[in-house]
C-alpha cells in the first residue's frame, strides 16, 4: 500500500510543480489531485475562481484569510518512523497546537503517540482508515471509510471522533467533499507542500527550513510528513523564523470560514 502511497504523491508533486491540473467540472465527477504553484513572496497560492467555487460549496478550506499573519502547522501520519516524538517536543516548546491527519495504520500502531497529541491539546485529524483513493468510492463507502477511523479512535483514545479530515494524495471529487459534510466533516488542504516523504532520503534540516520559509505567506495552511527527519530537524528554526517576521501560529479548527454546520469538536485544555 505504501509503494502506491509514494508513487502517488510522486505524481501529486509533478502537478504541484506544473500548478493545479484537472479536467472541467462537468454532471459526471472527475477526479481532482490537490496541486498548486508555490508561494512566493509571501504572496498566498490561488486555486482558481472553479475550484474555489466548489472547494466553497462544500467549506473546504486550504488557507486562512490574507490579511492575517496567521500559520497553521498540519502533520500526516500514515506511519511512525521515530521522528514525531521530536516533532511535539517542539510544538511543546513553542506553545503550538498543530492539526495531525492519522490514518487507522498510524492510529493501531502508534496509540501512545496518539494520546500524547491528544493530552498535549493537538487536533486530530482524519486521513481515512485505509489510505484508499476515496475518489473511486461511492458516497456511502466514503462515509464509512471516516467513520471506520473515528469508531477506532473512540475505541483507542478519549476521543469521540473528528471532524476534520484530508483525502489520501490529495485526491477527491465533489462526493467526497459532499459526503465527508454529511457526516459533519470539513476537508482541509494546504497552501505549503514539498517533498519530505521519503523515509531513506534525508536532506536535512536545512533543506525543509528553506522549503517552509520560502513559501511562508500569512494565512498558511502548512502539510509536513512525520516521517521526515528533514521536518523534525528544520522544524524549530522555522517557527522562530515566522515569529521572528510577526507571523503567530493558530489551528485549524479555528478556521470555518465558510460558516458550515459542523458540529461541535471540544479538544482537551
Amino acid at each position: 500500500m505504501w509503494k502506491q502511497h509514494v508513487i502517488g504523491i510522486i505524481i501529486a508533486t509533478f502537478i504541484i510543480s506544473l500548478g493545479f491540473s484537472y479536467e472541467p467540472f462537468t454532471a459526471e465527477a472527475k477526479e481532482i489531485h490537490w496541486g498548486f504553484k508555490k508561494a512566493r513572496d509571501e504572496v498566498p497560492p490561488e486555486a482558481g475562481a472553479e475550484l474555489d467555487a466548489l472547494l466553497e460549496k462544500h467549506g473546504a478550506i486550504y488557507k486562512g484569510p490574507a490579511d492575517k499573519k496567521i500559520i497553521y502547522l498540519t502533520f500526516d501520519n500514515g506511519y511512525e518512523n521515530g521522528y514525531t516524538a521530536s516533532i511535539l517536543d517542539t510544538l511543546k516548546a513553542e506553545n503550538i497546537s498543530a492539526t495531525f491527519f492519522l490514518t487507522g495504520h498510524y492510529l493501531e500502531s502508534a496509540t501512545p503517540l496518539v494520546k500524547r497529541m491528544i493530552e498535549e491539546g493537538h487536533q486530530i485529524g482524519n486521513h481515512s482508515y485505509g489510505h484508499p483513493n476515496l475518489a473511486k468510492m461511492s458516497k456511502d463507502e466514503i462515509k464509512k471509510e471516516l467513520q471506520k477511523f473515528d469508531n477506532r479512535l473512540k475505541e483507542l483514545t478519549s476521543l469521540e471522533r473528528t471532524t476534520v479530515t484530508r483525502p489520501p494524495e490529495g485526491i477527491f471529487d465533489e462526493d467526497v467533499l459532499a459526503a465527508a459534510n454529511e457526516i459533519g466533516h470539513q476537508h482541509f488542504f494546504w497552501s505549503i507542500a514539498f517533498i519530505d516523504w521519503h523515509r531513506d532520503q534525508k536532506k536535512g534540516g536545512q533543506y525543509a527550513y528553506n522549503e517552509l520559509i520560502t513559501q511562508i505567506h500569512p494565512g498558511a495552511i502548512v502539510l509536513m510528513h512525520t516521517v521526515s527527519p528533514d521536518n523534525a530537524d528544520g522544524l524549530p528554526a522555522f517557527i522562530k523564523e515566522a515569529k521572528k517576521r510577526g507571523y503567530t501560529f493558530g489551528r485549524i479548527n479555528d478556521l470555518n470560514l465558510s460558516k458550515l454546520d459542523i458540529p461541535d469538536y471540544s479538544l482537551p485544555q
